[in-house]
């Protein structure tokens, strides 16, 4: 069935001879507005799921799930925005655009384009900034990993200044139009080329997805436990390489959008490519978060605790006394690690003291979505008047 507007640019004659109703009526819009469509209802399904587990199973709602829920907010009307551009026909043939389309709906579909990329830039930084505050919770006690957390959020604030800038900027005088040479009015303006703007970005989108995903790359390689338990945690923490892949198959859509003669054909599976990068990171950073109601409800385990363990070597006690406060603030600082990233600690105290926090560590752990069970073996030496001395502690992450 041929799209009418087609039919009616040749009733007016406004499109010039040697280009066919044929090639003109031909579209990908169907499968790029389905495509978007599952992708948009399966990350919000993850997302919502996450929240539900974090807030009702666990009761442990957090910033980052926060800023999830944010980005998902700003997510839907990007969604929106470019469903509506595909419809209107900017992902057809460049001569669609040209000679099919009129002048106030050319226009129309580039201010869409302009406001739907400043939503996508900033929902993306959203959604990385809860990623990072993510990795804060479960390295809270890690300095150098602390650092290298605020200085990606620095990084990642400071890529996105520019990324606006230049979407906002790309014209002088500063307007939402991005005119065609072949647009009348495009003599007002000085504009940059669409593909150097969004081929910038795309590179600064990059990198940043190279920073945010390389961390818990950096904390895999710090835990020490048996191999089936790291590539077990691996997959909860690691799905995110999937997003740089993404984030390269968007830089060469927009170079190829930009330098081949017929740009906009490449424009919907852009559109695609942008909205799965945000829902690949939304999904990516949301897993942990569902982890607890898959264990439960799909593995059928107790999220309070197991009999699982991944053990690893944290410290060994030396012999010499030490405040109870001491001690508890001691193995506090363990608890919090969560993973295993924090220092070595040496512990000494009584049993009944280690085996209480063991409780505690386990129900807080499970609280991350990433469920971190510990054990304590001790290994208790006596000293001459019969007091306990000394004590090894052993914990295990999954």
């Amino acid at each position: 069935m041929g799209d009418p507007l087609v039919d009616q640019a040749f009733r007016d004659g406004r499109v010039p001879e040697g280009i066919t109703k044929d090639f003109l009526n031909e579209s990908r819009d169907g499968s790029a507005i389905a495509a978007i469509a599952f992708i948009f209802a399966a990350s919000s399904i993850i997302v919502i799921i996450r929240l539900l587990s974090r807030g009702f199973m666990v009761k442990l709602l957090g910033f980052d799930d926060a800023l999830a829920a944010l980005s998902l907010l700003l997510y839907a009307p990007f969604v929106g925005l470019c469903i509506k551009l595909i419809q209107i026909g900017s992902g057809r043939h460049y001569e669609y655009i040209q000679h099919v389309m009129t002048m106030p709906v050319v226009e129309q579909s580039e201010v869409l384009d302009f406001v739907a990329h400043l939503i996508y830039t900033t929902s993306l930084l959203v959604c990385r900034i809860s990623g990072l505050a993510f990795y804060h919770r479960l390295c809270s006690q890690h300095n150098r990993f602390m650092i290298a957390i605020r200085v990606t959020a620095g990084v990642l604030v400071a890529g996105y200044l520019p990324q606006m800038c230049l979407i906002i900027f790309h014209c002088l005088p500063v307007t939402a139009l991005w005119p065609y040479d072949w647009q009348p009015g495009v003599e007002k303006y000085s504009c940059l080329a669409w593909g150097i703007v969004y081929s910038v970005n795309s590179v600064i989108s990059l990198f940043c997805d190279f920073l945010l995903f390389g961390i818990p790359i950096a904390m895999l390689r710090m835990l020490r436990m048996q191999r089936k338990q790291k590539i077990q945690l691996a997959c909860i923490l690691l799905p995110g390489i999937l997003v740089i892949a993404i984030s390269s198959a968007r830089l060469a859509l927009v170079i190829q959008g930009q330098w081949e003669p017929d740009m906009s054909w490449a424009y919907n599976p852009m559109l695609i490519v942008e909205v799965a990068e945000i829902g690949a990171t939304l999904i990516a950073l949301s897993i942990p978060g569902i982890k607890p109601v898959f264990d439960r409800f799909i593995l059928r385990k107790d999220i309070s605790g197991s009999t699982d363990r991944a053990y690893y070597q944290n410290g060994s006690g030396n012999s010499g006394g030490g405040s109870r406060g001491h001690r508890d603030t001691k193995l506090r600082s363990l608890r919090n690690t969560h993973t295993g990233l924090d220092s070595q600690e040496n512990i000494n105290g009584p049993v009944s003291n280690v085996e209480r926090m063991h409780k505690d560590d386990i129900s807080l752990s499970s609280g991350d979505g990433i469920v971190v069970r510990t054990e304590f073996e001790l290994a208790v030496r006596q000293d001459v008047d019969g007091r306990q001395k000394g004590a090894r502690v052993r914990e295990s992450a999954l």
